[in-house]
């Protein structure tokens, strides 16, 4: 635990618990999601000014915010979700797993927003999981999806599972590659710590499901793109 740690607790804490009784009252007039989104963006970008977070995105240009994709990336810090909140101009839902809708008022609030809780394994549940993940590209939203389907603790890539790409052949959606570089360092795995640093985001060009002959192929091409800009960049 640092001195970040403790704004965290004793100020962005609060501030989100406010947020999502706020989030609540609005989906009351508003069940589409759009103002929980709003407020997510921008709790997004107060997390990362409050702990010293700088964010270098390259590649803005290479997606429409007026239309919508499957947005997949890499996984390694806690400060991913917030982060891609913050810089990504789309209407975006995130894929989350099953624990956080479990969170009294938070979990209810996600739900709300068009979020999709996931429960790992193969079982049914999951298997709903991804049809509900359907459906929200099928409504015109951008769907977020970590494929790795959990954090790496060194920032290493993590092999990618055919879930998030069953997802994009279904839902008709192209979907957008992004590769994350250092947030593992902002919050490390299995630590309370939350240090400030640089984290690096690249958006690529979207690859249309329809490009590929099989959800192999598609993951395949999206694990490339991600793989590739990783090296290139994880050293700038």
């Amino acid at each position: 635990m640092n001195f970040r740690t403790l704004i965290f607790l004793f100020i962005l804490i609060p501030i989100t618990f406010f947020g999502i009784v706020a989030t609540l009252l609005i989906n009351l007039f508003d069940p589409t999601g759009n103002s929980f989104h709003k407020i997510a963006a921008w709790w997004g970008r107060l997390s990362a000014k409050l702990f010293g977070i700088t964010i270098e995105v390259i590649g803005q240009e290479n997606y429409n915010p007026d239309q919508h994709y499957l947005v997949i990336s890499n996984h390694a810090g806690m400060a991913d979700i917030p982060l891609l909140l913050s810089i990504m101009k789309l209407d975006l839902r995130f894929m989350a797993k099953e624990e956080l809708g479990k969170i009294p008022l938070f979990g209810r609030a996600l739900r709300q927003a068009g979020y999709v809780m996931i429960k790992r394994g193969q079982n049914r549940d999951a298997l709903n999981s991804l049809f509900d993940a359907i459906e929200v590209l099928k409504k015109g939203h951008s769907l977020h999806i970590f494929p790795e389907g959990t954090r790496s603790a060194t920032g290493e890539l993590l092999p990618f599972k055919r879930g998030a790409f069953r997802v994009a052949q279904k839902g008709g959606a192209p979907v957008l590659p992004v590769t994350i570089i250092g947030s593992h360092l902002i919050t490390p795995k299995k630590s309370l710590k939350i240090n400030k640093g640089k984290i690096t985001v690249i958006i690529d060009k979207p690859i249309l499901p329809l490009s590929c002959s099989s959800i192999e192929e598609l993951m395949a091409a999206c694990s490339n793109v991600i793989t590739t800009n990783f090296n290139r960049y994880r050293n700038n």
